[in-house]
């Protein structure tokens, strides 16, 4: 039962019109030759992983990793736990400064255990080609994820660069909204690096007398 609203949410948007669309689109590329990144039983992870009454804070990235063995259904997560992506070590980086966490593990899942939606607003990729699939008719479905969790009074969201930012407006003043530069090494400077989000995310749960998030993942 812990995870009704979505699979409710997830069978619903699979029957309609739009997702035809995207089932065609993930077909049509497969027989053309393409590798599609993460693995289709991997699609809706952030959603198996992290359910809708448990949620307490949103990250928001992309799409998924477009390189071999990468990608897991997170976002900005890895299933090789040897590699760090470098968003993901700018991420560890400011965790580190902000509080005291040293992480060397790419493997997201225990934050989404926690309540940490780690959710990309396009949830495939092909090989090799970044946002290949960012006009498919994914946004469709997670454009409506978004305004179901803004439903929830009081969850914090992170929005790093300007495609998440794009979608404040679909959160409206329904929680906390942090927001900054996206983390990738091109950009992470320009205000990611010392935000000290992470410890402002605690603060805002403690002060709800809800569970602060373990950073730590090992």
């Amino acid at each position: 039962m812990d995870n009704f609203f979505w699979n409710k949410f997830i069978l619903n948007q699979t029957s309609q019109d739009y997702f035809l669309k995207i089932k065609n689109r993930l077909l049509d590329d497969h027989k053309n030759g393409y590798a599609i990144f993460p693995d289709p039983k991997d699609f809706f992870r952030a959603f198996e992983v992290c359910p809708y009454e448990k949620t307490k804070i949103v990250i928001l990235g992309q799409d998924p990793y477009h390189t071999k063995g990468i990608a897991d259904g997170l976002a900005f997560s890895s299933k090789n736990i040897d590699i760090i992506p470098p968003s993901l070590r700018n991420i560890f980086k400011e965790i580190k400064d902000d509080v005291g966490v040293n992480n060397n593990t790419s493997n997201l899942t225990k934050w989404s255990e926690q309540g940490v939606l780690l959710l990309n607003t396009s949830l495939s990729v092909c090989e090799g080609i970044p946002n290949s699939h960012s006009n498919i008719g994914w946004e469709n479905f997670t454009d409506l994820a978004l305004r179901k969790l803004s439903k929830q009074n009081n969850l914090v969201y992170m929005l790093w660069g300007a495609h998440a930012r794009s979608k404040k407006s679909l959160i409206g003043n329904s929680g906390l909204i942090l927001e900054s530069s996206h983390p990738s090494p091109l950009s992470a400077h320009k205000g990611f690096l010392g935000s000290r989000q992470f410890s402002k995310a605690n603060l805002y749960l403690s002060k709800l007398k809800k569970t602060p998030i373990d950073w730590q993942l090992a």
